[in-house]
């Protein structure tokens, strides 16, 4: 099963539309402006929100929340790593490897594969594929997406204002 992360260029606030592999919009995400540390929030196509995150900000590892209603189900949170981008899903109990580049990643569960993301080349906006093996991770797989898209971004703008 995949779904299709698509943000949208060119806007105050970030926004991403998600869409399934026949093409059915599923999900889109709008971002708050005007916050100390990134927070989105999750809908599906009715307009109910149904995934809240938020970056938590003055810690020394980056680290952002994902919230299924009120329920805290998971804290992503980059680990120091040399080579190629790690991350530790607390309360899930993944991790998720990426590349060189950042530009693909792998989540496992126990070593087992959970879900894969490729980042497209060359798009205005981020744009990203996700295939999660199996339906009840759908949820989890595209939130840890979305906080693995929040710290980057983050390191990035701290990284352009060196």
């Amino acid at each position: 099963m995949k779904l299709y992360i698509k943000q949208k260029a060119f806007s105050f606030s970030d926004k991403f539309y998600i869409m399934d592999e026949d093409g059915t919009d599923r999900y889109y995400v709008e971002g708050e402006i005007f916050t100390i540390g990134k927070k989105l929030h999750v809908y599906d196509m009715n307009g109910s929100e149904v995934m809240f995150l938020s970056q938590r900000p003055f810690t020394f590892l980056p680290k952002v929340d994902i919230y299924l209603g009120e329920e805290l189900i998971a804290t992503v949170v980059r680990e120091i790593s040399f080579f190629t981008p790690r991350f530790v899903i607390e309360l899930l109990g993944w991790e998720v490897v990426g590349e060189f580049m950042e530009h693909n990643y792998e989540m496992t569960y126990n070593m087992a594969p959970v879900a894969t993301v490729e980042k497209e080349w060359f798009t205005w906006g981020d744009s990203y594929s996700l295939e999660f093996y199996d339906h009840k991770d759908e949820l989890n797989s595209l939130g840890i997406l979305l906080a693995i898209d929040i710290i980057n971004a983050s390191q990035a703008a701290a990284n352009a204002a060196n």
